[in-house]
């Protein structure tokens, strides 16, 4: 069984306290953030740690901190792709924006997304592969925001409208957006809708969200064309489409993550060939395989 430190926890809590410096509502509403309760939370500030929460709570808390419990720590590296996402999330989170970035798997999207979620003032991160139906979604994105998820849905919709235009310049990263269902998608145009010129929103995934968005507006599905024209009528992208380009691009997006991830460089060069190796398909791995390749060379 994992035993839980009193150095695990203390990192926990240091990592917390981080990042309350980045959330403008208030104490109670920071910690239904990060699903625990306010007396709770009081605690912990005050030193306290003991029996306050369980293991697993813990544990969670720390995978959403980014706390390393001992293994390995994937180092934040400043990749052409974390540079586009954080220049077009900090232009939505100023202008109350909206943006759609389309592109390749394993390239660092995700950890860029939540990155920027734990380092940026009211910035919040949503997995919508983890919340596809309607319900699911909205409570979530209540949680994320740090209203509580708990009650009737209506009132908790209204809360968190009402939550995300109070707050000073927000913005909501919504990650694998293409795995929502028809019913969560129109929520979040509701949700848009509702936070207009008060809120940013950023919408990420791979080819099946540029499919999902493609192949509503061809239908004339309702929902999909007025979300496209919000989200200024265009796909961001990192990954260049002519192959050579592409290998070029792979090539320096993985030198550039492993290079502040390994202490012995010796096999950097042969890791990056490997992973640039296509496979029966063609397909060129991504920082996922690079991240494996990393671990069995060290």
């Amino acid at each position: 069984m994992l035993q839980i430190t009193s150095e695990f926890k203390e990192k926990v809590v240091a990592a917390l306290l981080e990042q309350r410096k980045n959330y403008s509502g208030s104490d109670s509403a920071f910690a239904k953030l990060h699903g625990i309760g306010a007396a709770v939370y009081t605690r912990l500030k005050a030193g306290e740690r003991d029996r306050l929460l369980a293991d697993a709570k813990w544990l969670n808390l720390g995978r959403e901190l980014g706390v390393s419990s001992g293994e390995r720590k994937w180092q934040m590296a400043r990749t052409e792709v974390y540079n586009i996402i954080e220049e077009e999330v900090m232009f939505c989170k100023a202008h109350s924006k909206s943006r759609i970035f389309a592109d390749d798997c394993g390239i660092g999207k995700t950890y860029s997304a939540k990155y920027l979620a734990r380092s940026v003032k009211n910035c919040f991160y949503l997995d919508t592969s983890q919340c596809k139906m309607k319900n699911e979604f909205i409570r979530a994105l209540a949680k994320a925001v740090g209203v509580g998820d708990r009650g009737r849905i209506k009132d908790i919709k209204d809360d968190t409208k009402y939550y995300l235009r109070m707050l000073p310049a927000p913005v909501v990263i919504i990650d694998e957006a293409g795995d929502m269902n028809y019913a969560a998608f129109l929520e979040l145009k509701e949700f848009w809708n509702a936070t207009d010129g008060c809120c940013g929103w950023y919408l990420m995934g791979a080819d099946g969200l540029r499919e999902k968005m493609e192949r509503g507006m061809r239908n004339k599905k309702v929902g999909f064309a007025e979300m496209f024209s919000r989200h200024s009528e265009r796909y961001s992208t990192a990954v260049p489409f002519e192959r050579r380009e592409k290998i070029e691009f792979y090539r320096k997006l993985i030198t550039d993550v492993l290079s502040v991830n390994m202490t012995d460089k010796a096999n950097l060069k042969a890791i990056v060939t490997r992973c640039l190796t296509a496979d029966e398909s063609g397909h060129i791995g991504g920082l996922r395989r690079a991240e494996s390749l990393l671990i069995l060379n060290s």
